[in-house]
């Protein structure tokens, strides 16, 4: 089932930390089955504390995530994403795929 590993920034603390782990987290993709869906775009906060941006990334399965976040290669890139911003980094699965509906006029 798919998985999507969401990544929301708080604050920059290191700009020059946060330019060495883009570089790196680049590098770390290789390899790793993964498909950009929000990377730091125009963010609208409906509810909560203001962030400073946001990333989603989808993978198959939450263990193709776990072997990208724990790769070695992203494992060096996290520790410059650390010194050089907060961030809340989470795993979520995805919802299985529905069937299309058969019913006519079904409500829903």
């Amino acid at each position: 089932m798919t998985a999507y590993v969401v990544m929301i920034r708080e604050r920059v603390t290191n700009p020059a930390e946060l330019e060495v782990y883009a570089q790196k987290a680049r590098a770390a993709r290789e390899g790793h089955p993964m498909e950009r869906l929000a990377f730091y775009g125009d963010v609208d906060v409906l509810e909560g504390s203001p962030i400073d941006g946001c990333v989603i990334l989808s993978f198959p399965t939450i263990t193709d995530a776990r072997r990208w976040y724990e790769s070695p290669r992203y494992q060096d890139a996290r520790k410059h994403r650390q010194n050089g911003a907060e961030y809340r980094v989470f795993i979520t699965e995805g919802l299985a795929a529905a069937a299309p509906s058969t019913e006519r006029g079904a409500k829903g």
